[in-house]
């Protein structure tokens, strides 16, 4: 079996990484943007290189593997498949792992169909590690549910989210707006408790209030979350304000936390084991890029 990813980064990583072993003889191809970038293109094509995945020169490349991952940045995602429309042949399937609008991908889905390429909706519904591909998602698309079993026969934990494209996404959305706000909710409260001097207090009042938590690691999670992973989310996060949008809902909710997972990402701080000083240590940031 030749697989391919268009987009190398974590999630095309960690799925190659649990899936290659359940292949065995398969052939693993990719293209990433960053090979054309000179400062780092050496450490993406090393990326591939030591984990036996072909490194290709442009998306063209990817042709003639059945399965093409799409594993890119929410804002590329577009993008990516009009960079492999022209290319993969009959019975080529691709199936798009980015978070992005139900909108989105429909219109993605339009643009590979029209090529006589297969297209299915895959969202991936928790992080990446450890499971890898088995990583619980969810599938759509006219394909789906033909495409189940042998999903399941390699590993993944997939389940049918309908047969119409942006079924499966549009439940990552809108949970998204729940998990990445929790993420923001809890940081900014964080920091607006430092600042004020009450930062003791506050953490003592809400780990009573919600002891479910775990405030003895819940908000360290979030703060590792969120500045290593907030210019990644901060794009899902417009893509779940496109998506409010379109269902007459506030928008505008999802695009503010957005606004927070990219000052975090953009504050450089990478989180200590004491929650204190990882907090004092951002809010300088904060304040400083302000």
């Amino acid at each position: 079996m030749r697989i391919a990813f268009l987009g190398f980064g974590e999630a095309a990583r960690a799925f190659h990484d649990s899936l290659a072993p359940k292949l065995g003889d398969g052939e693993f191809r990719a293209y990433d943007l960053l090979l054309d970038n000179a400062d780092k293109a050496s450490e993406m094509q090393a990326a591939m290189t030591t984990r036996g995945v072909r490194p290709e020169a442009s998306p063209a490349g990817l042709a003639d593997t059945e399965w093409i991952f799409s594993a890119v940045t929410a804002d590329q995602s577009l993008k990516a498949a009009q960079s492999i429309a022209p290319h993969p042949g009959q019975g080529a399937l691709l199936i798009d792992i980015n978070s992005v609008s139900p909108g989105r991908k429909r219109e993605t889905a339009a643009l590979i169909n029209e090529t006589g390429a297969d297209y299915l909706d895959m969202a991936v519904m928790a992080p990446v590690h450890p499971k890898g591909h088995a990583t619980p998602v969810l599938i759509a698309g006219k394909s789906a549910a033909g495409l189940l079993e042998r999903l399941r026969d390699l590993g993944f934990s997939a389940d049918v989210a309908g047969e119409a494209v942006g079924s499966a996404t549009a439940i990552k959305m809108v949970r998204s707006v729940f998990v990445k706000g929790l993420e923001a909710i809890t940081v900014e409260a964080l920091l607006a408790a430092e600042a004020s001097g009450c930062f003791e207090e506050i953490l003592a009042s809400l780990s009573g209030s919600f002891p479910g938590l775990d405030w003895s690691k819940f908000p360290d999670y979030q703060f590792e979350r969120t500045t290593r992973h907030g210019r990644r989310r901060a794009a899902e996060m417009r893509e779940s304000g496109v998506t409010l949008d379109a269902l007459g809902l506030n928008g505008g909710l999802a695009r503010e936390i957005a606004a927070v997972q990219d000052e975090m990402a953009a504050s450089g701080v990478k989180p200590a084991a004491d929650l204190r000083d990882t907090v004092a240590r951002v809010l300088s940031a904060r304040r400083q890029g302000k």
